[in-house]
């Protein structure tokens, strides 16, 4: 039934969902399915919804921790064939339009050898551009909600609608998206002109930074916890003794206490005792109580 929901599309079955998180961890899928356009996406959504199969739509899972048990279900995944981007003029400003699949570092990349400005800080953000939109997604001062004019995105009855920047309702790590159960398909994004060369070395010192004080040479999620109001997670961390606290090969990194990493073998279970135990023990020590950042699925 799923090949004939989306016949250009790939169908895995019992694939482990390790090969589809940055953190390298989780277990299979009872199927993942890979839709190769937007068609795909709205039979396959139907065709769950009609046979009540569970389903979790993820992007390129950067932000992501699965079970080690896995999904009873099915994981769709947005990327492939789904990376085209666009561009218009709008007097003083270019609007790109980047499908949901795209990375939204080489949309990044791209707009700045275009001599486009505005989103340099997405330059070093690993998720798709629907993933982004999905948690207004940002890093060194910038935000999503800074440069996006509207999305594109489909309900569970597959109907097909624009959210512009005031309906997308993103706010630190939470859109109308999220919210409301959409799947984004593409989003618009408003850059302005700038020199080609500025942009790029604004781009080189950022990534610079975070090549400094982010953990990058090992699998992780990112900022592991949301920051609390009026404090940072890592400093946080650090300051309950957590620097280097491991359980199995999951640890603290020493580089940013912010980040959970795998340094090889950790698992799903692993990981999610460290953030537990990090957020009781920060909390004991400090009385602020640490959330996860990374979604969470298969777990009870």
């Amino acid at each position: 039934m799923l090949k004939e929901a989306s016949p250009r599309g790939r169908i895995l079955t019992g694939a482990p969902l390790s090969d589809f998180t940055s953190f390298r961890t989780g277990g299979p899928a009872d199927y993942v399915v890979i839709p190769s356009d937007e068609d795909g996406i709205r039979n396959i959504i139907l065709l769950a919804k009609a046979n009540e199969i569970p389903y979790y739509i993820i992007g390129n899972g950067t932000n992501l921790l699965v079970s080690d048990d896995g999904f009873r279900g099915m994981v769709m995944v947005i990327r492939d064939g789904k990376s085209d981007v666009s561009y218009e003029e709008r007097g003083d400003e270019v609007l790109i339009t980047a499908h949901a699949g795209a990375s939204l570092a080489k949309v990044a990349y791209d707009a700045a050898r275009k001599g486009l400005a505005g989103f340099e800080f997405a330059a070093g953000i690993p998720g798709s551009v629907g993933g982004a939109v999905f948690m207004n997604a940002g890093a060194y001062g910038g935000e999503i909600k800074d440069v996006i004019v509207s999305a594109r995105v489909m309900d569970t009855d597959g109907n097909v609608f624009t959210l512009d920047r005031d309906g997308l309702e993103l706010s630190y790590r939470h859109s109308a998206v999220g919210e409301r159960g959409l799947i984004v398909l593409d989003a618009v994004f408003a850059l302005t002109r700038g020199d080609t060369e500025v942009i790029l070395a604004q781009i080189s010192e950022l990534n610079a930074k975070r090549r400094e004080k982010q953990p990058l040479e090992y699998p992780s999620a990112g900022s592991t916890f949301k920051r609390p109001e009026g404090y940072f997670a890592g400093k946080l961390i650090e300051e309950a003794g957590l620097k280097g606290y491991s359980v199995g090969d999951a640890c603290v990194s020493e580089k940013h206490c912010g980040f959970v990493i795998n340094k090889g073998r950790a698992t799903s279970s692993d990981i999610i005792k460290l953030i537990r135990e990090v957020s009781e023990r920060v909390y004991r020590n400090s009385g602020v109580r640490l959330e996860p950042e990374v979604r969470m699925i298969g777990f009870d």
